[in-house]
């Protein structure tokens, strides 16, 4: 007995030495402690993160004009799209024609926001329905799995083996060149691989913790699917969003090329750019005037949707919190170093 005593005393004066710190107050304690991010919800949190983002900012408002214009100027217009002029044609841009006038006199300011119109109209349709028609597809196959899954991607794949050009161009050809036929083509020939990009998400996040834990408490699968896996892949899925629509008006523009497009009198901007590479080396505004606000729309999309996929990735929320808040601090330091000055 005495001998274990004696051996604790003889211990605790080495311990007391190995003790190379001095252990903080509480009151030391809360002053370092970082603050934890405050719970909100996870829309408002991701306007929030886009209206904090520059390029994000400035996109949404470049598209918010582009799709002004194409609403309003063709309905205050003095011209009419379709209107020709054989008195005016060919003119440069001036005061009466911003844009100028193409060969057969018609005012190419109203073709081209009339034309904006109705490619944006195809671009955003015939983005977004063989995206969810895909995402649907491509959910069903992940989440069954088994032999649903084979079947439908052994379907996906012999379809994929079979040219997008030779769907749309059948397609058109039965139902004509117009809006509507393009974006059908568009939805029949782009369903296949979003369908095989949404079922790969499926697969990777369908046994992860929280979804084996959202099964055990009962949740149906279409709740986990909506609520726990899309969370987690809504941004790549908006950057390929974003990356669609441009795809859809260019292909738009390539069935104008030949002559499988948006028929006269209608029109659109690859029709107006296509017309307008006739008379490149003549009539150089024909071309660029449309050329250019589809380069607007393309810079504005990508650019919005790398934002987008920053904002609504959730593992982000944290870095971007510390980020605000050590700018926060930074102006707060700044303002007191004026005040002492």
């Amino acid at each position: 007995m005495n001998t274990t005593t004696e051996a604790i005393k003889a211990a605790s004066p080495m311990e007391e030495e190995a003790l190379d710190f001095t252990p903080l107050t509480e009151a030391e304690r809360s002053k370092i402690q970082q603050p934890q991010r405050p719970s909100t919800r996870y829309w408002p949190e991701v306007w929030n993160r886009l209206r904090h983002n520059p390029m994000a900012v400035f996109c949404m408002v470049l598209m918010l004009i582009i799709i002004l214009l194409a609403i309003f100027v063709p309905i205050f217009s003095p011209y009419e799209f379709d209107a020709t002029s054989l008195m005016e044609k060919k003119q440069g841009p001036s005061a009466a024609h911003w844009f100028g006038t193409d060969s057969a006199g018609r005012d190419i300011f109203t073709r081209v926001w009339m034309g904006t119109r109705t490619s944006l109209v195809i671009g955003f349709l015939g983005a977004l329905l063989p995206y969810m028609l895909g995402m649907i597809i491509g959910a069903i196959s992940g989440w069954v799995g088994g032999r649903v899954d084979m079947i439908i991607m052994r379907i996906v794949d012999i379809m994929l083996c079979i040219p997008s050009m030779i769907y749309m161009i059948l397609i058109l050809i039965v139902m004509g060149g117009n809006a509507f036929s393009l974006i059908v083509a568009l939805a029949i020939s782009g369903w296949m691989g979003s369908a095989r990009a949404f079922r790969g998400r499926i697969l990777q996040f369908k046994n992860r913790e929280f979804v084996l834990a959202a099964r055990t408490l009962g949740a149906t699968p279409i709740r986990i699917i909506f609520h726990y896996i899309l969370p987690n892949i809504l941004g790549n899925m908006a950057v390929g969003l974003c990356s669609a629509i441009p795809g859809a008006i260019f292909a738009e523009a390539g069935m104008s090329y030949i002559g499988l497009g948006i028929n006269p009198p209608a029109t659109s901007l690859g029709q107006l750019a296509t017309d307008g590479m006739k008379y490149f080396m003549t009539q150089f505004h024909v071309f660029i005037f449309p050329s250019l606000v589809i380069f607007l729309i393309i810079f504005a999309l990508y650019m919005f949707g790398n934002a987008l996929r920053d904002a609504l990735d959730p593992r982000l929320r944290n870095e971007d919190f510390v980020i605000r808040r050590f700018r926060r601090e930074k102006r707060r330091h700044r303002a007191e170093r004026r005040v002492r000055a």
